[in-house]
């Protein structure tokens, strides 16, 4: 789990390395280097617990620890959402940041798609709001959940569509 943990930390300062507004890729390198604390504690935990006697404490520190890596890294794909809709440089090609650029545009498509069938809801409540259906907005999380578990630390992301920019609007 700590090493996953450090695989989000590269995803996340990436994007905030190639991250149009600054202040996002300010609050997006925060958060990731916030989960590099938190991965590389609970590393040193479990690498203590596995040596040493089994104590209830230490197993609830480790919970503990491995909880708060699990909140370190959501916080990492909200910001990185966030650097998403603000915008990506177009990052060099046939490069892991190209990959991950293009999973965080395939992302992108899809709540731009998500949204904009949402707006054609004309679907009005009592006080003239156009009322939305059911099903929450797409997020990076999602998305990393639906990913077919891959070998240890070497998540794979959605190549690019060649012919398409980082800044393409037609998403």
């Amino acid at each position: 789990i700590a090493s996953d943990g450090q695989v989000f930390v590269k995803f996340g300062r990436i994007v905030a390395k190639h991250c149009l507004d600054k202040r996002c890729s300010a609050e997006l390198l925060r958060a990731a280097e916030q989960t590099h604390t938190i991965s590389s504690q609970l590393g040193i935990v479990a690498r203590v617990k596995a040596v040493t006697a089994e104590s209830k404490s230490s197993s609830e520190l480790l919970v503990s620890n491995a909880q708060n890596l699990i909140q370190a890294v959501s916080h990492v794909l909200k910001a990185a959402e966030a650097a998403c809709i603000k915008g990506l440089q177009q990052p060099p090609p046939d490069s892991e940041a190209e990959e991950v650029a293009a999973f965080c545009m395939q992302w992108r498509k899809s709540l731009l798609w998500h949204r904009a069938k949402e707006s054609l809801n004309s679907d009005r409540d009592e006080l003239g709001l156009r009322k939305t259906q059911a099903r929450a907005e797409p997020t990076l999380t999602a998305m990393v959940q639906e990913l077919p578990h891959q070998t240890k630390n070497t998540p794979k992301h959605p190549k690019p569509v060649k012919g398409h920019t980082i800044m393409d609007s037609h998403l």
